[in-house]
C-alpha cells in the first residue's frame, strides 16, 4: 500500500489468503492506485515464472521486488522434523532465490532495479526453536549481499530490511505476557508496525537511496542494541 501510495503499479503475490489479497488490491484501488493479486506458491519454478508472466502482461517490465514471504514452525533442533525444515527453507529462501532470478533477467535489460530481501533480526542473533526460521534468514543476507556484488554494475540494488518484532499475524499469537516482556528488551518500549517496515521499503526503491546496495537495515525498535 505504501508503495502504491508512492505511485508504483503492484502485484500482491499470495497463496492462501485470496481475500485479503483481494483486500489489498481493491484499497489501493480506491485510493487511485493500480494493482493486482496474483496466486503463486513461489517456491516453485513453474508458479514463479507464470507470476512474473502476468506481471509483465499487466504492467511491463517489473522495477521493485519485494521478498517478504515467511512462515515459521518452531521446535528445538531434535524435535525439527525434516518436512518443518524444508518447508521454511524453501518457502522464506528458495522463493527468494526463484523470484530474484526472474526479476534479475528483466532488470538487467533494463539496466535499473530494486531487489528488497525481508530477513529478521534472528538472522544475526539465532533464536532457541528457530534453527529453521534463523538458518533461511541468514541464508537471505548473504544471498542478499552476493547479489548485489553480481548486480550492480547493473545498476540494480540489492538490500536487507531485518525486522524485529512487528505486530502481524505471527506475533498476534504471542500471550500479553511474552509480548510485556519483548517491550522491555525493546529500546522504544513497543513492538513495531508494519508502516514502520514499509516506509524504509520505499524510501530504498526511490532515487534517494540510489547509491545504497549490499546493506542490511535492521527495524528493531532498539531491540539489537
Amino acid at each position: 500500500m505504501e508503495l502504491a501510495r508512492q505511485g508504483a503499479n503492484v502485484c500482491v503475490n499470495y497463496l492462501g489468503s485470496e481475500g485479503r489479497a483481494q483486500a489489498v488490491v481493491d484499497d489501493i484501488i480506491a485510493h487511485g492506485g493500480q494493482a493486482i493479486a496474483v496466486a503463486a506458491d513461489i517456491s516453485k519454478a513453474e508458479e514463479v515464472q507464470k507470476l512474473f508472466a502476468t506481471v509483465a502482461s499487466c504492467f511491463g517490465p517489473i522495477q521493485i521486488l519485494v521478498n517478504n514471504a515467511g512462515i515459521t514452525r518452531d521446535n528445538l533442533l531434535l524435535r525439527l522434523s525434516e518436512d518443518d525444515w524444508d518447508i521454511v527453507l524453501d518457502t522464506n529462501l528458495k522463493s527468494a532465490y526463484l523470484c530474484s532470478k526472474a526479476a534479475a533477467r528483466i532488470m538487467i535489460r533494463a539496466r535499473k532495479g530494486s531487489i528488497i530481501n525481508i530477513a529478521s533480526v534472528v538472522a544475526l542473533s539465532g533464536n532457541p526453536g528457530q534453527a529453521n526460521y534463523a538458518a533461511a534468514k541468514s541464508g537471505l543476507i548473504s544471498f542478499s549481499k552476493t547479489l548485489a556484488q553480481e548486480l550492480g554494475s547493473r545498476n540494480i540494488r540489492v538490500n536487507v530490511i531485518a525486522p524485529g518484532f512487528i505486530e502481524t499475524e505471527m506475533t498476534a499469537e504471542l500471550s500479553h505476557e511474552v509480548r510485556t516482556n519483548l517491550a522491555t528488551k525493546i529500546a522504544l518500549g513497543r513492538l513495531g508496525t508494519p508502516e514502520d517496515i514499509a516506509t524504509t521499503v520505499a524510501f530504498l526503491c526511490t532515487p534517494a537511496a540510489q547509491y545504497i546496495t549490499g546493506q542490511v537495515i535492521s527495524i528493531d525498535g532498539g531491540l539489537s542494541l
